[in-house]
């Protein structure tokens, strides 16, 4: 009988283990550890910015680049009339081209704030649907800067699909900015790609 048992039980656990861990992922603390470990990282390497500003921003890059849902933010930048437009490789090739300015705009950006500290603010509900928004404010020796991450559940991990750094809104200002050098080049959407640049604008 108590073989029985013990083998109903770990059937139990087998079949329940994947929504237990799933359970367990909570956005707030899984984002809130990403910045911390990322100010750490910028406490550590102040000085290397300076010397090689690439190895700074491969540090933030580390840390940053696979807790980002590229695919996602990047067709939601180009827009339903670019990106149904585009060409399979088109959309690869932004990806590509988004994700590096998107890294470069935001491990630069936060090189300038010296002496950061990021505090996340915890709800209270331990529930949380497949989208959620994790609010934070970065504080600098000078300023307060409010950000705020949208998340979304990508099987059993968190993935970031927009970012609003001290009101600005990024998804908003590049699908923005997309629009318009698209249009300026006539719709030409290999030409947009090719001299898209990231520009958000949250300096301090």
């Amino acid at each position: 009988m108590s073989s029985i048992l013990k083998n109903y039980f770990l059937f139990v656990l087998i079949i329940t283990f994947p929504f237990i861990v799933k359970a367990e992922i909570n956005p707030h603390e899984f984002i809130d550890s990403k910045a911390q470990e990322m100010v750490q990282v910028l406490k550590e390497n102040n000085e290397l910015y300076y010397i090689d500003k690439d190895a700074y921003e491969d540090q933030i890059k580390v840390i940053f680049e696979p807790i980002i849902d590229f695919r996602r933010v990047s067709a939601l930048v180009m827009g339903k009339k670019y990106y149904v437009a585009a060409s399979k490789s088109e959309r690869l090739e932004f990806i590509e081209v988004f994700k590096n300015s998107l890294l470069d705009t935001y491990s630069e950006t936060l090189a300038q704030w010296q002496d950061q500290k990021i505090v996340t603010l915890f709800p209270d509900e331990e529930i949380f649907a497949n989208q959620v928004n994790v609010k934070q404010n970065l504080y600098t020796s000078s300023s307060v800067y409010p950000i705020k991450y949208t998340v979304r559940r990508v099987g059993d991990e968190w993935k970031i699909i927009n970012i609003v750094v001290n009101g600005v809104n990024l998804g908003l200002t590049f699908r923005n900015q997309f629009r318009a050098l698209a249009d300026s080049n006539n719709g030409n959407i290999s030409k947009t790609i090719s001299y898209w640049v990231s520009d958000a604008g949250f300096d301090e």
